[in-house]
């Protein structure tokens, strides 16, 4: 009798929500080209052949209040989402970060499949270690394996009988590429954010802090803003009214910016943990809704929000958040870190975090993408 058993499922299901999901699931895609994906997913993903269900950026929503505004929004894409794979009937479900939104999807979807072949796998382990241990059951019960980027996190969830396997950071795949080589011309980045509700929030303070420090004589400075497709146009309408005009590149040349970049002023996201791995000094900026922030203070069982902070326990990249996160605070920060020694110090603690991002030698998207075609 032939053996029929495929090595790869035919069929995947793939959810991204937000711009450091879609840049994954688009290695993920090209790591397993004999896989027909459908789903979810924004310009990357889409570049590598997947027709998103809907807008990307439907998903691209941070903060508990925040999600509360877009609940209509959110509901309604939850069972579009819900339907679609009911019908697609894949081998696998694969959502990549945005934990809400995956877990409803994938509550509901198993609620009403009838097919017990179906598997429900997750990449970027939730924070249960800052938001709750006991978080971790939940996420047993509903998705039978887990993609984490970091050893620590794995025993979380794995005490639970969830089958974790720990991929390392994928944002450390190829930068060393981009060695950090400090530019003629100072250059300040500024990144407000890839969701629009940052953006919204962080500009006007980027604004005004670049219009505080002209002022008080920081005139050879060089402002660059990358942008994402969400908010290009946003940004673009709002610079027209600096006095200071900083000069707009796409996020495809961010690393070649971050390399050549003086000081970083960035919200506290993804991209500190990619000027970490280059070295670059920041300072980590985040505003939110008022009431988020006072429950976050409640909940939160960690003492730093930036992933590098996190990792060495202890502050390396300075954070200013809430109401900490004004002009003049950033401006002291950055008068900081024009002096030599803060920077070689902060440098050389960025350095030593190296070797937390990585897991082994191969790149995360070709360990999940090897790790689903051996089942």
């Amino acid at each position: 009798m032939t053996n029929t058993k495929t090595t790869t499922p035919k069929k995947i299901f793939i959810i991204a929500g937000e711009v450091s999901g879609d840049v994954l699931g688009a290695k993920i895609m090209r790591e397993m080209p004999d896989v027909k994906f459908v789903g979810i997913g924004g310009q990357h993903m889409q570049q590598m052949g997947l027709q998103s269900l809907f807008p990307m950026s439907d998903l691209s929503v941070l903060g508990i209040f925040e999600v509360l505004a877009h609940a209509k929004t959110l509901t309604s894409r939850i069972k579009e989402t819900v339907n679609a794979i009911l019908q697609e009937k894949p081998d696998v479900v694969l959502t990549i970060d945005s934990p809400g939104f995956a877990k409803s999807v994938v509550k509901q979807v198993r609620k009403q499949n009838n097919s017990k072949s179906m598997r429900f796998y997750h990449v970027v382990a939730p924070q249960v270690w800052a938001w709750g241990k006991w978080r971790a059951k939940k996420y047993a019960k509903i998705f039978d394996k887990l993609y984490a980027f970091f050893d620590f996190e794995v025993p979380y969830f794995t005490k639970y009988g969830l089958n974790t396997v720990a991929v390392g950071h994928p944002i450390a795949d190829g930068l060393d590429k981009f060695a950090a080589t400090e530019s003629q011309d100072k250059i300040i980045a500024l990144v407000p954010g890839s969701r629009m509700n940052e953006v919204k929030k962080l500009l006007p303070v980027f604004h005004k802090t670049v219009d505080m420090l002209f002022d008080c004589g920081y005139r050879d400075y060089k402002y660059v803003i990358p942008t994402v497709e969400t908010t290009d146009a946003y940004i673009k309408k709002d610079i027209k009214n600096w006095k200071i005009k900083p000069t707009i590149i796409p996020a495809s040349q961010r690393y070649d910016l971050y390399a050549n970049t003086y000081i970083a002023i960035v919200a506290s996201g993804t991209v500190s943990a990619e000027l970490a791995i280059m070295h670059i000094p920041a300072i980590v900026v985040y505003k939110m809704n008022p009431l988020t922030i006072m429950l976050g203070h409640i909940l939160l069982k960690i003492k730093w929000v930036s992933l590098v902070n996190i990792l060495m326990d202890k502050m390396i990249y300075p954070e200013l958040l809430g109401r900490n996160a004004t002009p003049y605070n950033i401006m002291n920060c950055l008068q900081q870190l024009t002096l030599p020694l803060a920077r070689k110090q902060m440098i050389a603690e960025l350095k030593s975090a190296d070797t937390k991002w990585k897991h082994g030698n191969q790149n995360p998207a070709s360990i999940i993408a090897s790790d689903i075609s051996a089942e």
